[in-house]
């Protein structure tokens, strides 16, 4: 009885435990299925919330027409670039599918007939009239970082656009700068100190502007931490209470955090530095790039976008109505231009007239109205270059406090180091030569900064250059002495839209407000609001930073030369390698060298004329490369080779081509190069230049002159 009894008990307790066994069980996997269900829509959440474009976001698809040329796109060449300005119109430059047209890029530039806009960027084949007696929306004039930010911010609005330049893209103080992209640290110190607000609108301009250059050409722009050394201790929260608020006023678009170091880790950061007395400094981030590829990247791309552009074409007069009365000035109606290769003149029709030749801008408003004041007050900035191994291949530097109380940067660049500036009044001209006295005064300030072991000779500087700063006045304003610390936007009586001022960091700013003001003061009608912060310069949509690896592998390249091209061309580095020649060695197998010491090859020249509008040798050797800029006396030695490849790809005579080469010697005196020499070499056939490689090179030989920038910064 008790034993039936037990056992029914110890039944009901196994079916109870069974039964919460279970409903445990199910509780278990319940909760299982709800964690898996939660995670799976975090997963899900996170995912849309990381692929919903936010408005602080760069995205690469929200424009359609911001799209990557074909591998071997080129554009039209320059003929038609002057055919189309002649006509007014950009309709011939449509391209017609021919298989002429698909192999331009493969063939010498005098037998090719050029690309057009590429067909995905719908704006550029807008229906155009057949008798279009308007003529283009804007004529911009000059064709510097100014001038091309603002035909590419129209011609990537829609508006049809035209550019031309007197000489060659880039060629006045575009192409020498200090190689920053920078609000201006010791803008902001003045801002501070002297309570002014101009000065600190333009450093907050400058800093939003910075972060753009990454975006939309990141193969040419970088980061770059620069020290400022200190040799007292309270130097160093003054510093770092500047770099500080420097970073805070670029906000979201700040470069890096600066940051305070002391004595020891500031001279492992840059081992070069005088260490007596030094008691640490701080570290800042700003940008840098390639300055004058910029420029060019900056023209291809608006091309690419519909405009028209040509260089070495030059403004002759302005065209204008009948003047009405009251002394009423007639409206400028176009201009008449004269190609500076034939002398040819011929007239241009455009709604508006944009004058953006920097510190020339006084003759184009001369040009206007003879009666107008001179508004553009010019100073000269010298710099020099260096051999690589005067400063880290990753570390800047800043003097705050150089002898005159002004600053100088010491800076790694293209493997070489560049020192300057100065800040000295001058006067308006092409190419300025670099006063001994401002590049001594730069050795000097070099010196006190470095330490015993390296030695700063004057035959140490590769080569030296003077950029002109446009500072204006504003011709509105009614004190007309001061000057204007950012950039000034006029439209005179008559029409001329004159852009001066400002700096390399706030082109597409300025060039924003430019066509803004063209739309206003034109009544034009854009297809889109401005793009620029989104379209991605030509070049930069295949990118990236391990590119040159493969080019590397595809092509047998030097690892110089193949870092060299990716990180100036971008994605169209494969264009360049497909013109390459076979070196005949075991390796390299693709790649020969314009110089052994420096990473250029004769495939760029061929390119440079072939898709970048490189028509003579001084614009290859300092703005399609930056040779003259890095070694005039390696760039003297490879002057022959130069001429002779742009002769074969442009046609040339005997002639021309002597005379391209007196040109190029006469160019590299506005690089330093000792006028004596410069007499001399000028003077020497082409013939007897040919044979410099294989007999006697010219290259005056020290130390600092035959060292490789490339191999001194490794």
């Amino acid at each position: 009885m008790i034993r039936s009894s037990v056992w029914r008990f110890s039944q009901k307790a196994s079916s109870a435990a069974a039964s919460a066994a279970t409903g445990a069980s199910a509780k278990g996997a319940q909760r299982k299925r709800a964690a898996v269900l939660i995670t799976a829509a975090a997963v899900g959440a996170g995912s849309v919330f990381a692929l919903t474009r936010r408005p602080n976001d760069w995205d690469e698809y929200a424009l359609p027409h911001d799209v990557s040329p074909q591998q071997f796109w080129s554009p039209p060449t320059r003929s038609q670039m002057i055919e189309a300005l002649k006509q007014s119109s950009s309709r011939i430059l449509r391209a017609d599918g021919s298989l002429e047209q698909a192999k331009s890029l493969l063939m010498p530039s005098h037998e090719a007939v050029g690309h057009s806009p590429i067909p995905e960027v719908e704006h550029a084949y807008a229906d155009v009239p057949e008798h279009d007696d308007d003529g283009f929306d804007l004529l911009i004039v000059g064709g510097g970082a100014t001038g091309a930010g603002v035909v590419l911010d129209a011609a990537t609005r829609g508006l049809k656009v035209a550019l031309v330049e007197r000489d060659d893209y880039g060629a006045g103080t575009s192409s020498k700068s200090t190689k920053l992209v920078h609000g201006g640290v010791r803008y902001l110190e003045k801002a501070v100190k002297q309570l002014d607000f101009e000065q600190y609108k333009m450093v907050k301009e400058a800093l939003n502007e910075r972060r753009n250059f990454l975006h939309i050409a990141p193969y040419l722009c970088s980061s770059l931490p620069i020290l400022i050394p200190a040799y007292s201790w309270w130097l160093i929260p003054y510093y770092y209470a500047g770099t500080f608020l420097y970073d805070l006023i670029a906000g979201s678009q700040n470069m890096g955090r600066s940051y305070m170091v002391g004595r020891n880790k500031a001279l492992e950061a840059f081992p070069m530095l005088r260490a007596h007395n030094l008691a640490g400094g701080v570290v800042y981030f700003d940008g840098q790039q390639d300055d004058t590829r910029m420029n060019i990247a900056l023209v291809l791309t608006a091309i690419q976008h519909g405009a028209v552009a040509a260089n070495h074409t030059e403004v002759v007069a302005l065209n204008k109505t009948p003047a009405g009365g009251d002394d009423k000035p007639g409206r400028i109606i176009g201009a008449r231009l004269r190609d500076m290769l034939t002398g040819e003149e011929f007239d241009v029709k455009a709604k508006g007239v944009v004058n953006a030749t920097g510190p020339f801008c006084d003759a184009l408003r001369k040009m206007d109205d003879p009666t107008s004041a001179d508004i553009v007050s010019p100073s000269s900035g010298v710099h020099v270059t260096f051999p690589g191994y005067f400063s880290p291949r990753g570390m800047g530097l800043l003097d705050p406090a150089t002898s005159d109380g002004r600053v100088i940067f010491f800076l790694p660049w293209q493997g070489a180091t560049i020192a300057g500036t100065t800040d000295v009044a001058a006067k308006v001209e092409p190419h300025p030569l670099p006063g001994e006295k401002e590049i001594d005064w730069i050795l000097d300030e070099v010196r006190n900064y470095l330490n015993a072991d390296v030695s700063v000779k004057r035959t140490d500087v590769l080569s030296a250059w003077s950029g002109l700063r446009p500072l204006v006045k504003d011709p509105a304003a009614r004190d007309t002495q001061s000057l204007v610390r950012n950039h000034m936007i006029n439209v005179s009586k008559s029409g001329l839209l004159t852009i001066s001022g400002g700096k390399w960091t706030t082109y597409r700013e300025m060039a924003e407000q430019t066509v803004d003001k063209a739309i206003e003061a034109f009544d034009l009608k854009p297809l889109h609001n401005c793009l620029t912060k989104q379209v991605r310069l030509i070049g930069s949509h295949s990118w990236s930073r391990t590119m040159y690896v493969r080019l590397l592998q595809e092509f047998g390249l030097d690892t110089d030369v193949a870092l060299h091209l990716s990180n100036s061309y971008g994605d169209r580095a494969w264009s360049v390698c497909s013109v390459a020649k076979p070196t005949g060695d075991r390796y390299p197998l693709h790649g020969i060298r314009l110089d052994p010491q420096l990473p250029y090859i004769e495939a760029e020249v061929r390119y440079a004329t072939r898709a970048e509008f490189a028509v003579k040798v001084a614009d290859f050797i300092a703005r399609r490369s930056r040779m003259a800029f890095l070694n005039t006396e390696a760039t003297i030695e490879a002057l022959p080779r130069i001429v002779d490849i742009m002769g074969e790809e442009l046609d040339w005579s005997e002639t021309r081509k002597q005379t391209e080469f007196r040109e190029g010697i006469l160019f590299l005196a506005s690089m330093g190069l000792d006028l004596l020499r410069v007499n001399d070499l000028a003077n020497v056939s082409l013939i007897e230049a040919r044979r410099w490689k294989d007999t006697s090179s010219p290259r005056q030989l020290s130390p600092a002159l035959s060292a490789s920038p490339m191999q001194s910064a490794a």
